[in-house]
């Protein structure tokens, strides 16, 4: 079972962030596009799991899948899609066994793409929200300590609605 942590707002996390961009962009090579920041450890002054969330654009989706063996020698787990249509889903423990980065590959175009820098970018400009969202992700982690569920439950309704919102800022 893994222990639901959120802590402060660390400034090396955009540190670990492009170390680790430059690894993958190193394992896909020629089809990656960009690759971005994303998720809670990428917006600064709020709190989050202290993972960092990698969003890689691809050219070719199905190419990813001749880079496993790759990426599971740089220690990443591969979980394919998990749940999301046209997704190439890695994560990555430490030594310690605790998790420390998330790996979401998309072919250019998916909506996916918009949809996840979508948030990111609204909470980065949005400071209320987006301390209203640390506050919610601290109080659903002390609530939820041992249950990621729950704790993931507990933000669906907020990231929903932020999401819309962001969205509908777009278009």
């Amino acid at each position: 079972m893994r222990k639901v942590e959120v802590v402060p707002p660390n400034p090396n996390w955009k540190q670990d962030f492009q170390k680790e961009s430059q690894q993958i962009a190193n394992i896909f090579g020629e089809n990656v596009i960009d690759i971005h920041h994303i998720g809670s450890t990428s917006i600064s002054d709020i709190y989050a799991k202290p993972i960092i969330d990698l969003l890689v654009v691809v050219k070719d989706i199905t190419k990813v899948d001749e880079k496993n063996a790759e990426m599971e020698s740089f220690g990443y787990t591969i979980m394919g899609e998990l749940g999301i249509i046209g997704r190439r889903y890695f994560r990555k423990d430490n030594s310690a066994g605790i998790r420390t980065h998330h790996v979401h590959v998309f072919a250019v175009g998916s909506t996916e793409i918009k949809r996840h820098l979508a948030f990111r970018d609204y909470l980065i400009t949005h400071l209320e929200e987006a301390q209203q969202y640390s506050v919610l992700k601290q109080e659903l982690a002390a609530k939820y300590p041992d249950n990621i569920e729950g704790y993931m439950d507990g933000k669906d309704s907020f990231i929903k609605e932020v999401e819309k919102k962001a969205i509908e800022g777009l278009t």
